[in-house]
């Protein structure tokens, strides 16, 4: 993934994930988060996400939604639950996760 979401006009949510890698299994995490951004855009109320991750590990992972719903639907979808619990056991050696309302948004477009 590359670059900036393109999202639609405020309001909408955006989950927050930062991490810090702990350094196992590159290849399969790899393609893990390819797997999971493939599926999470298949899942009704996906906006779009934005990724970044420094040499030093830590990452992180902003995907924007519809509605809690839709975010509540993509948490309980059954291979994002069971990546995500193997993600918590063989990746990370911290996380945190956070869920956020965006009511403004703006910026300046690269012309």
């Amino acid at each position: 993934m590359n670059g900036f979401a393109r999202l639609p006009e405020p309001p909408y949510y955006a989950v927050i994930f930062s991490s810090r890698r702990n350094g196992d299994d590159e290849a399969g995490y790899a393609a893990a988060a390819e797997r999971m951004l493939e599926l999470a855009a298949q899942q009704l109320g996906y906006l779009g996400a934005e990724s970044t991750r420094g040499a030093d590990g830590f990452g992180i992972t902003v995907s924007y939604w519809e509605s809690e719903a839709a975010i509540g639907a993509w948490k309980h979808q059954a291979e994002h639950a069971a990546t995500r619990a193997h993600g918590r056991k063989h990746w990370y050696e911290h996380f945190e996760l956070r869920v956020a309302k965006v009511t403004r948004a703006y910026g300046k477009p690269k012309n």
